[in-house]
C-alpha cells in the first residue's frame, strides 16, 4: 500500500503510519499538507495520512479546509506520542558531539536537555531529513534529533532516549481516502466516531441547539473547532468530533443537527483511533 505522508522517510508521519497500516507500506513523501492530498487525489498513493493537531501545540487550522474536500473521506485515525531521541553514529559517544540538528520545533521541545550541554544548535528542515544527513555524510561531530525510526532506517544509535522536556506529547493523524473508494455503509458495525464541519447563522442560540442534539442523543463530543472562512470575513465554521455507541442514534441526530445548522457536511465515519 502506498501512504503519502508530509514529510520524509522517518519522521513521526512515517511512525504513525507504520502504527496504523503496519511496516509493509510504500511511503510517498510529500512536502506540504497539499501535496498529500494532491498524492491521494491523482492516484499516486492509496492512502493519506495528515496530522491534525497535538496535545501541545493544538490544531493545524489549514488542514481542517483540506479536510473539506469532497473527494476524500476520513477513514480512520491514530493518536502517536511524541519521543524525541538523540542520534548518533554507532562508533560516536557524547563526548564527541559539538553540534545538534533538528527541526527548530524539535530542538524546542529538547530546551532543557541541550540548556547546559554547551552545543550549536543547528535548524534544519526536519527532524528524520537531519538523521539522514548525518548517516549518509558520515559526520562524527553531530547528533540529531528524532524519533526511533530513523535510528533503524540510517543505522543510527540513540545515545539518548526521550530527551523532549514534556513528556506527555500526542499527535492526532487522520486517515484519508479516496471518496469514490468508500461505499456507503462501508464498516458501519465498527464505526463509533465521525468527523463532521458545519456553519451556523448570527441568531441567538443557533450554537447551542447543534450541540444539544448531542446531550439528547448520549453523544459525546470529543473536539470543537472553529476557523474562519477565507471568503466570508468574520463568518466560521466549526470541525465536530464525535464519539458515539449506536450508529442509528448518532444517524437520527445528525439529521437533528443538520435541520438547526447551515451546511452540515460529514466527511469522515470511522472507528476511534489507539494510541501508540
Amino acid at each position: 500500500m502506498r501512504v503519502a505522508i508530509q514529510g520524509y522517510e522517518g519522521c513521526f508521519h512515517h511512525i504513525a503510519a507504520e502504527g496504523y497500516f503496519g511496516e509493509e507500506i510504500r511511503i510517498v513523501p510529500c512536502a506540504t499538507f497539499r501535496g498529500v492530498v494532491k498524492a491521494l487525489e491523482e492516484g499516486s498513493a492509496d492512502r493519506a495520512l495528515m496530522a491534525i493537531e497535538n496535545s501541545i501545540a493544538g490544531s493545524i487550522l489549514p488542514n481542517y479546509g483540506l479536510l473539506q474536500d469532497r473527494r476524500l473521506r476520513v477513514v480512520g485515525e491514530i493518536y502517536l506520542q511524541i519521543r524525541q531521541n538523540l542520534l548518533v553514529l554507532p562508533e560516536v559517544e557524547l563526548d564527541d558531539v559539538r553540534e545538534v540538528w533538528s527541526h527548530p520545533m524539535a530542538l524546542l521541545q529538547c530546551a532543557d536537555y541541550l540548556d547546559d550541554k554547551g552545543w550549536r544548535l543547528v535548524e534544519t528542515e526536519d527532524t528524520a531529513l537531519s538523521a539522514a544527513q548525518i548517516a549518509r555524510d558520515g559526520v562524527k561531530h553531530a547528533a540529531a534529533i528524532a524519533g526511533e525510526l530513523p535510528a533503524r532506517l540510517f543505522g543510527l544509535k540513540i545515545i539518548a532516549p526521550e530527551i523532549n522536556t514534556i513528556r506527555n506529547n500526542h499527535t492526532r493523524f487522520m486517515v484519508l481516502r479516496r471518496s469514490e473508494e468508500c461505499p456507503e455503509g462501508e464498516n458501519r458495525d465498527t464505526i463509533n466516531k465521525a468527523s463532521m464541519y458545519f456553519q451556523v447563522g448570527h441568531r441567538k442560540g443557533t450554537l447551542a441547539s447543534v450541540l444539544n442534539t448531542m446531550e439528547r442523543y448520549d453523544i459525546n463530543m470529543t473536539k470543537l473547532q472553529s476557523y474562519p472562512i477565507p471568503s466570508d470575513p468574520f463568518h466560521y465554521l466549526f470541525h465536530l468530533d464525535m464519539e458515539f455507541r449506536d450508529v442509528w442514534e448518532y444517524r437520527e441526530a445528525v439529521m437533528h443537527m443538520s435541520a438547526v445548522s447551515e451546511g452540515l457536511t460529514v466527511y469522515g465515519e470511522y472507528a476511534r483511533g489507539r494510541h501508540i
